[in-house]
């Protein structure tokens, strides 16, 4: 198991999901990404986007007061 990380800080959505989908794709079933974003949009769907599309969110964190970290891992593909 790996852990790679993104920063999404300058994207705006649609694209903060974009890429993230685009990082999850290069990585192996049980791997686990750390998303770095920024304000309150992403913030809400990027964690939803990430549960729908199967995958496990395992926290997200503040780090001040605009920016969160979310942590999640990529679910297996059959």
């Amino acid at each position: 198991m790996k852990t790679a990380s993104i920063d999404i800080t300058r994207e705006v959505c649609p694209m903060t999901w974009v890429r993230v989908k685009l990082a999850i794709e290069s990585l192996q079933d049980g791997d686990q990404l750390e998303v770095i974003l920024q304000g309150t949009e992403p913030l809400k769907n990027v964690p939803t986007n990430v549960r729908d599309d199967g995958h496990t969110v395992i926290e997200v964190v503040a780090l001040d007061e605009t920016r969160s970290r979310l942590l999640l891992t990529v679910k297996e593909r059959k």
